[in-house]
């Protein structure tokens, strides 16, 4: 059997339905050998429980793709949730992927291309929200601009020229900068297929190169900040770019299944808390 290259690491919490839709689009992907794992955190019973998910779970298995499901209890947060997922990982590349979010077929290839292709620290497919198709935002599209060339290091400052790039995540944003580069006709696109381009942040599903995510400390920050803190994910993902770069790559074909957040009660921002060089080890 072909060592996995990624490993596809699903924090999950009380969400069954979505973490089964999730499942689902992560067995019709080809081209790239992935494991993955799913570490819970529900109330009740294990959201990888229900007859819908063990479904998927089979189904990937018996296609050759390993699946280990965990519990992972008590909840000390999101960025400790996320430290944890990662410290399980031993393949090169790990994508963090929520469990609300649909990937196309195609997806999990073309991540992995522009990763070997573009060598930084991360990339990334932002989700989507196909309930905005009609919804068009071109002053919140503005700040796009592509990687020319090998993608640098970059230090985006919060509310810096760079920081103004958030926007280019909100609602079907990516889907209408695809469709105006001729990337997403309607069809899906070709795994070699893609643009990179210069963001901020992305939420939701990002590719990293294991070794740059732990030579940035990874999620270990989670001791520094109150447990039901949010933005560990800006926070990783800039200290990442800092000192290997990120990208963004368009089209993206991860979709936001939409539903209500499973962190409601957020007091503050890791990006607020912690700076952006982490302390020596």
């Amino acid at each position: 059997m072909t060592p996995p290259a990624i490993d596809v690491l699903v924090p999950t919490c009380d969400r069954p339905t979505e973490l089964a839709t999730t499942l689902a689009g992560l067995a019709a992907q080809t081209g790239v050998a992935f494991r993955v794992v799913v570490s819970d955190q529900s109330s009740g019973p294990a959201a990888f429980d229900t007859p819908s998910a063990a479904t998927l779970v089979a189904a990937l298995r018996r296609r050759g793709t390993p699946v280990a499901l965990l519990r992972h209890l008590p909840r000390r947060g999101i960025a400790e949730h996320r430290a944890f997922l990662l410290a399980q990982a031993t393949a090169d590349a790990v994508l963090f992927l929520d469990d609300d979010v649909w990937l196309e077929p195609g997806v999990l290839d073309r991540l992995h291309r522009a990763l070997g292709e573009l060598r930084c620290g991360f990339v990334a497919a932002a989700m989507q929200g196909l309930s905005h198709l009609e919804d068009r935002r071109p002053h919140e599209c503005a700040p796009f601009a592509v990687w020319a060339g090998p993608v640098r290091p970059e230090t985006v400052v919060k509310d810096g020229a760079a920081w103004a790039r958030w926007t280019l995540h909100n609602a079907a944003n990516g889907i209408h900068l695809a469709e105006w580069l001729g990337l997403d006709t309607g069809d899906l696109p070709e795994p070699g297929t893609w643009v990179p381009y210069k963001v901020a942040w992305a939420a939701g599903c990002v590719l990293f190169d294991r070794a740059a995510l732990l030579d940035a400390g990874g999620f270990d920050f989670w001791r520094e900040i109150p447990a039901d803190s949010h933005g560990e994910d800006v926070l990783s993902q800039q200290r990442v770019m800092a000192r290997r770069g990120g990208a963004g790559i368009l089209p993206s074909g991860a979709y936001h299944q939409q539903s209500p957040t499973s962190l409601p009660g957020r007091s503050a921002s890791a990006i607020d808390l912690l700076p952006l060089t982490p302390p020596p080890a």
